[in-house]
């Protein structure tokens, strides 16, 4: 009997909808961090072949076959990636890029990596870098004795060293963007990697047409609706004990035809 395989196939399909909901809820307070979406398509259909017959009306056929679905399977996981909350910190270092964009981290393996999470710090050598000591690129190294430092919204970073002296810039901290930016690879710690489905990086600085700008002293909240996340646990659920019972009236059926 096919509908144990194709219910089987859906109760599959709605468990793994339901790990994909786990894990935006878990993530629903990470900073930077972009929900996930499940698609799915439908399988192959078998065709079942019949003789060609003809209509009670004159000059029209009925279809010459039958078509019988073989159940669903897992199409994609795809990243939304609109704009999340932006909060406010107050912290000099905390960057959130209002609009399209992506900072750019280097890799202790030397590749370039991107992410939305602009909670940058300062290590022992005045370079700005992320929560796990990965330099912000391009690399920016704070002077000594900075008494005030201004990223503004173009990027440019802006050190004063002396109360009431000129401020000077030590450099731009520039942004990127891709073809395709739902095609990047996340490779955890809220960063990703380029690929061949995401198209080039394109570098710039923050401002220009296509790019964000830098709101400093802010974090980009993750962009996970709670309450929406809740309805779609609640919709993997339903549908999940309905394919169970589908398995459990074709376990019925099976018997009886036994008997």
């Amino acid at each position: 009997m096919e509908a144990l395989r194709i219910a089987a196939s859906g109760m599959m399909a709605q468990q793994f909808n339901t790990d994909v909901v786990a894990n935006n809820l878990a993530n629903m307070n990470t900073t930077g961090y972009q929900r996930r979406r499940t698609e799915f398509s439908d399988l192959l259909y078998k065709v079942s072949n019949r003789k060609d017959s003809v209509s009670s009306r004159a000059g029209e056929s009925v279809p010459s076959g039958i078509e019988s679905g073989q159940g669903v399977r897992l199409a994609s996981v795809y990243r939304v990636s609109e704009q999340g909350p932006l909060t406010s910190t107050s912290n000099t270092f905390d960057l959130a890029i209002q609009g399209h964009g992506y900072f750019q981290v280097l890799l202790p393996n030397g590749d370039t990596a991107y992410s939305r999470d602009g909670t940058f710090q300062m290590n022992g050598s005045g370079q700005l870098v992320t929560h796990d000591g990965f330099p912000v690129q391009p690399g920016i190294t704070i002077p000594p004795g900075a008494i005030d430092i201004t990223i503004n919204a173009s990027g440019e970073i802006l050190v004063s060293e002396e109360i009431g002296a000129e401020p000077s810039n030590i450099g731009t901290l520039q942004i990127a963007t891709f073809p395709n930016q739902g095609g990047l690879e996340a490779i955890g710690d809220k960063l990703y990697r380029e690929t061949e489905a995401s198209g080039l990086a394109t570098v710039n600085n923050p401002g220009n047409p296509g790019y964000g700008m830098i709101l400093q002293g802010y974090v980009e909240s993750s962009n996970v609706d709670p309450i929406a996340e809740i309805a779609a646990l609640i919709s993997a659920q339903r549908a999940y004990e309905m394919n169970s019972k589908v398995i459990q009236t074709a376990d019925q059926m099976m018997s009886v035809s036994r008997k």
